[in-house]
């Protein structure tokens, strides 16, 4: 069954929400062998001290056929064959959180959550033709300085079509090493004919927190996930919040599209809002249940606040959405979010792949787990995509201007 753009679109999506989303509860550990681990391959059917009661040879038998009748031996890439057996000994388990990263994934999954990258400065989305546009160029990047607009079709990217791309495709070939070139094939919409732009790719740093002045001396705050650099940026965002004039009296804490991060940075933002009391417990397999309090004296404690959430709103993003609503510190504007309630420990593999693996589920302050369940905003408002209009927005500024 071949899938549409919309359908493969929206697995994009989930796998993003998934692979940001598994990070809440642990950092990184320290990188171990990095290269290309099998790309000189000895294969050993020896089986380790302990696993000789294993039967694999009906692993070993496929693997022989394979590449004794396969037709394409191009094809039979030791790599991505035993890559494939390790994702599937994990799928095994059917939790869609516990997962294997080969090597380019783990990298782009690091990349997202510290947010600097290799590439050319543009945010990538569909539009409802299913047609690959440029959501933005970023400001004084590469593609911006060529003329890339937003709006702009992207027909090509090198020689490569993009018609049946999905965004990971696309990503992956338009970010690469710095200093590296890219020719992209754009159409302007409503002009019959295209052009190119070849790229030289440069460091992309992409802010986890804007921050957004409104009439009526109200701020909005745009939190994008919970990163290796979000801290500090939260930090100066709040100094400059308070040094504004005139004095800001209302918040909008933005968490619609955030997938989640690093549990210490949920924590780290509630605690802007909440004077005391726990922010999120931890419930291991064991039954046993661990406390995670307000941690710090927070700046922004008696301000207005409406929180905007959607489904993409997932993981950590849930934790200090859960925690304000349940704390009755602020309305939640939007819709119901992900439900993405457990914590997994993501570990280094040797040769730069990835293991992230379910160890426990998250509670609210209440006891309530939002695992799949996801939480209820106070007031439910859908955006509406045939507008250009921010309804959930404008919801939340009326909301805080009653």
């Amino acid at each position: 069954m071949k899938l549409s753009l919309r359908q493969i679109r929206t697995t994009i999506l989930v796998i993003i929400l998934i692979v940001l989303g598994t990070f809440v509860g642990y950092r990184y550990g320290q990188s171990q062998t990095r290269g290309n681990y099998f790309s000189t391959i000895s294969v050993d059917k020896s089986q380790p001290q302990g696993k000789q009661d294993l039967n694999l040879n009906l692993f070993w038998e496929v693997w022989d056929r394979l590449s004794g009748y396969y037709l394409d031996k191009s094809a039979l890439n030791p790599s991505n064959m035993i890559f494939g057996a390790i994702k599937g000994m994990v799928a095994s388990l059917k939790d869609p959180y516990t997962v294997f990263l080969a090597p380019d994934e783990n990298k782009q999954s690091k990349e997202e959550l510290n947010g600097t990258f290799d590439g050319v400065g543009i945010q990538l989305d569909y539009n409802k033709d299913e047609q690959l546009v440029v959501v933005a160029p970023l400001a004084g990047l590469p593609a911006e300085k060529a003329g890339v607009k937003a709006g702009d079709f992207i027909l090509k990217i090198d020689d490569k079509e993009t018609s049946e791309m999905t965004i990971y495709e696309a990503v992956k070939l338009i970010r690469g090493p710095k200093g590296t070139l890219v020719k992209l094939t754009l159409l302007r919409p409503k002009e019959t004919e295209s052009y190119e732009v070849t790229l030289n790719r440069t460091t992309v740093v992409v802010p986890s927190v804007e921050v957004e002045y409104l009439a009526g001396n109200l701020v909005h705050i745009k939190l994008t996930r919970f990163g290796d650099q979000t801290n500090d940026e939260w930090v100066k965002a709040v100094d400059e919040i308070l040094g504004h004039q005139p004095k800001v009296n209302g918040i909008i804490l933005d968490l619609r599209n955030n997938p989640g991060g690093y549990l210490d940075g949920s924590i780290f933002i509630a605690s802007e809002f909440i004077s005391n009391g726990t922010v999120v417990q931890q419930e291991s397999t064991r039954g046993i249940t661990k406390t995670f309090p307000v941690n710090r004296k927070g700046r922004l404690t008696t301000q207005r606040l409406v929180v905007l959430v959607n489904q993409g709103s997932a993981s950590a993003s849930e934790i200090v959405a859960g925690a304000l609503q349940d704390y009755k510190r602020a309305k939640l504007v939007g819709e119901k979010t992900f439900g993405k309630g457990t914590i997994q420990e993501a570990q280094e593999l040797t040769g730069g792949s990835g293991l992230h693996i379910t160890t426990a589920r998250w509670l609210l302050p209440s006891g309530k787990s939002i695992n799949k369940n996801g939480i209820s905003p106070d007031i439910e408002v859908k955006d509406d995509p045939k507008t250009e209009k921010d309804e959930q927005l404008e919801k939340a500024i009326e909301t805080l201007s009653q």
